[in-house]
């Protein structure tokens, strides 16, 4: 009868091989445990791997998504607070000058004066705000301020107003600057009339925010407050009771804007309101998405555990037969 028997080195090689086959299966199942999922995953799909790439491009589509919605909620949120301080100095200075102008002489005349070109200052500020180094109100040039500074509007409005002599002349001219393309447009708006680009959120969804610095409301707004501005102005020469009936009209016109201010913010807050509702369905279709990946990918806990186990003791009895080996001399075997 034939025998056959390895030799030394052959045996070595033998129990390297399967020693490099037994820590590979170690760290795959290792690995396995620790993640939840396969880590072959074309032997687990069969080569079927058309639907896991689906889902892993939805899920890439969604991430992107998440960062546009991030982007759109900033931009609306700071948007909101801009029109919410707009519309706070507007109020007061509505209530101020129409409850103290009739009474109001001498010093506290100037006083509104102030007021008005202080509060005109804060209003031109809310509207150069910006977000994310993207200005809000001032259409596709995202990368400047919507408008001048104070002092560039108070100028182009004194050399527009220059022939008015009396209250009613200086609201006439000042709305005619205001209105005119020419004018305020022209002078102070140093945006776009075109609007953003819609923020796309989905594949079939898009949220617009088209408010601009050049919209009326705002226009009117600053037109009330810079007619109170000039109101004081030496080159008028207006009399106290001028002043008086200049500053009770400016905060009746005022008190009147906050209709369309008020417009404004509702539209805002409707895009919003959209930003939120599209944000948790992507988040939901995300979700869903995930526990489907999860379902094709995740491996049995039990089922690795065993493995894990079965792979340690195989390592641990190659590592003894191994060592026994080594250990191995004529003299002992002749015992």
């Amino acid at each position: 009868m034939n025998s056959f028997s390895l030799g030394d080195l052959a045996q070595t090689f033998m129990l390297q091989r399967r020693g490099a086959e037994l820590k590979a299966d170690f760290a795959r199942v290792t690995e396995e445990v620790a993640s939840g999922q396969v880590s072959d995953i074309k032997s687990v799909l069969r080569g079927n791997t058309g639907y896991l790439t689906d889902i892993e491009n939805d899920l890439q589509t969604l991430t992107g998504y998440g960062v546009a919605t991030v982007e759109a909620a900033q931009f609306a949120d700071t948007s909101q607070t801009a029109l919410e301080l707009v519309q706070a100095r507007v109020d007061r200075l509505s209530s101020v000058f129409v409850s103290n102008a009739p009474n109001a002489v001498g010093s506290i005349l100037d006083q509104f004066t102030d007021d008005a070109e202080a509060e005109m200052a804060t209003i031109v500020s809310a509207l150069n705000t910006s977000s994310g180094g993207r200005s809000v109100f001032a259409g596709r040039a995202t990368d400047q301020a919507a408008l001048a500074g104070v002092d560039t509007i108070l100028t182009g409005l004194r050399a527009a107003t220059a022939i008015a002599t009396t209250p009613e002349e200086l609201r006439i001219e000042a709305e005619r600057w205001f209105d005119d393309p020419a004018g305020f447009a022209a002078t102070a708006y140093t945006g776009t009339d075109d609007a953003l680009v819609p923020f796309r959120l989905a594949d079939d969804e898009t949220v617009s925010m088209n408010v601009t610095a050049n919209n009326a409301a705002f226009r009117d707004i600053l037109m009330h407050v810079s007619v109170a501005v000039l109101s004081n102005d030496a080159n008028f020469n207006f009399s106290t009771e001028d002043k008086q009936a200049i500053f009770q009209q400016a905060g009746q016109d005022l008190l009147g804007a906050q209709t369309d201010l008020t417009a404004l913010r509702a539209s805002v807050g409707t895009a919003q309101a959209r930003i939120d509702e599209i944000s948790t369905r992507n988040a939901t279709q995300e979700n869903a998405l995930s526990i489907a990946r999860n379902a094709l990918l995740q491996v049995d806990p039990y089922e690795a555990a065993t493995e894990l186990e079965a792979v340690q003791f195989q390592l641990q009895s190659l590592y003894t037969v191994t060592a026994r080996m080594s250990d191995m001399s004529f003299v002992n075997f002749v015992r």
